[in-house]
């Protein structure tokens, strides 16, 4: 079984933090790293991937950090544009994404009386 900290390395392959880091932001989105990580728990995936944006987001703030991360053959510009749009990608995920308290419905009560 995968826990918290190996899910959140999947979401961020090829970046390389120290597990006290990792467990920060673990920690700073409602996660102990070595939880087990339930998949079925649309909760627990919101927060993996919270924790995975606060890293990306880290990284882009930090030009020095981007050249320990970019590939040989990439331009430091090259990886910001990828790493900018993988931010996107998972601030629209995370948007669209409900959270285990969410019912199913995208019905709501306007009025209530």
């Amino acid at each position: 079984m995968l826990n918290n900290l190996q899910r959140l390395q999947m979401e961020i392959k090829g970046i390389n933090l120290d597990q006290e880091e990792l467990t920060i932001y673990l920690q700073e989105n409602n996660l102990q790293p070595f939880d087990e990580y339930v998949p079925s728990s649309a909760t627990n995936k919101k927060n993996i991937y919270r924790a995975a944006l606060g890293i990306l987001e880290s990284i882009a703030n930090s030009p020095s950090t981007m050249k320990n991360y970019k590939e040989d053959d990439m331009t430091v510009s090259d990886f910001h544009t990828n790493l900018m749009n993988r931010i996107d990608n998972l601030q629209r995920k995370i948007r669209q994404m409900k959270s285990d308290e969410q019912n199913d419905s995208d019905f709501f009560m306007l009025f209530a009386d």
